[in-house]
């Protein structure tokens, strides 16, 4: 008797998709033949982002100083399994600790000072096996944006947005990541800085989804949220906060701040935000302890994310 060409072909191409997605930790039903291309289709499309505020490294910290919790935030992120991830505090040395610990994935991004290595970052690291990068760059949160080192507003410091230019090697979607954090003292500044991360995405990124993360040192009830997603517009290029915007309920702590003491109720502070053609599977905010003590004074914040690019 011979083969039958079509279902020589279906088993083919249900091996080769499972394999796929086995190299990423994903394990699809084999005995569901008629689903399976669909059913890893879907488990490829979908990548884990991370953002998390992980503390410049601060002597005075002391116990709760970098060099005492750089492996332990490493251990978090790997298991994550976050393929892209965006910190913030970031310093020179910091960098290169992450980079050492994280082999697996590759990293954009500049010191907020000169634009090279002084100052804060906020790098953005991406599965260098999965994405390929297309472009990056970096402005100043502040009215002239392209001059290095420039302080906007009432802003005690220079404040920066870094991003990347992905594009995925497994569904070939291109797609944009921008990390940030804004001022801490500057009110009006925070505001402004909401104001010019919405200009970016509608005026440079619209061609593409967007994946916005970053502490933006404010609550949800805030102006710069709400300007952020858009509230009391009409227009449908605004972000979306995944926490609201979750298929699954958002899982863990209500607020993102600890102060290396306890979580504080109601101060979610650490973001991730999307565009419209973005969905969002779920949302996790994370607080691992040990001894009573966290691995920074942030809580990470974990999003399952699945890409499209129909508006």
């Amino acid at each position: 008797m011979k083969p039958n060409p079509l279902l020589l072909a279906m088993a083919l191409l249900a091996s080769v998709t499972l394999h796929a997605v086995e190299s990423r930790g994903v394990v699809c039903d084999e005995n569901q033949l008629d689903h399976l291309q669909s059913n890893c289709a879907d488990a490829v499309q979908s990548l884990n982002a991370m953002t998390w505020n992980i503390r410049y490294n601060n002597p005075g910290d002391g116990i709760n100083a970098w060099p005492n919790r750089k492996d332990w935030v490493a251990e978090i992120i790997i298991k994550s399994k976050a393929d892209i991830a965006g910190f913030q505090e970031v310093l020179a040395g910091q960098l290169e600790d992450l980079k050492m610990r994280l082999p697996q994935m590759d990293v954009y991004g500049v010191g907020r000072d000169d634009g090279r290595n002084a100052g804060e970052f906020v790098p953005i690291f991406f599965r260098k096996t999965r994405f390929e990068l297309v472009e990056q760059s970096t402005f100043w949160l502040s009215p002239t944006p392209d001059k290095t080192g420039s302080k906007g507003w009432d802003a005690a410091l220079p404040r920066i947005a870094s991003w990347v230019k992905l594009k995925d090697r497994n569904s070939g979607i291109v797609f944009y990541v921008m990390n940030t954090h804004f001022d801490h003292l500057g009110k009006q500044a925070r505001a402004e800085s909401a104001t010019l991360l919405l200009k970016y995405m509608r005026e440079q990124f619209a061609k593409h989804p967007v994946v916005l993360m970053g502490d933006l040192n404010t609550t949800p009830d805030s102006l710069p949220y709400k300007t952020l997603i858009g509230k009391g517009m009409q227009a449908d290029s605004v972000y979306r906060d995944a926490y609201e915007h979750s298929e699954e309920k958002p899982e863990g702590p209500d607020s993102t701040w600890n102060g290396f003491q306890a979580i504080v109720p109601h101060q979610r502070i650490d973001f991730v935000f999307t565009t419209k053609p973005v969905r969002v599977m779920r949302l996790r905010t994370l607080d691992d302890q040990r001894e009573n003590r966290f691995p920074s004074d942030h809580l990470p914040v974990v999003t399952e994310l699945k890409l499209n690019t129909e508006q």
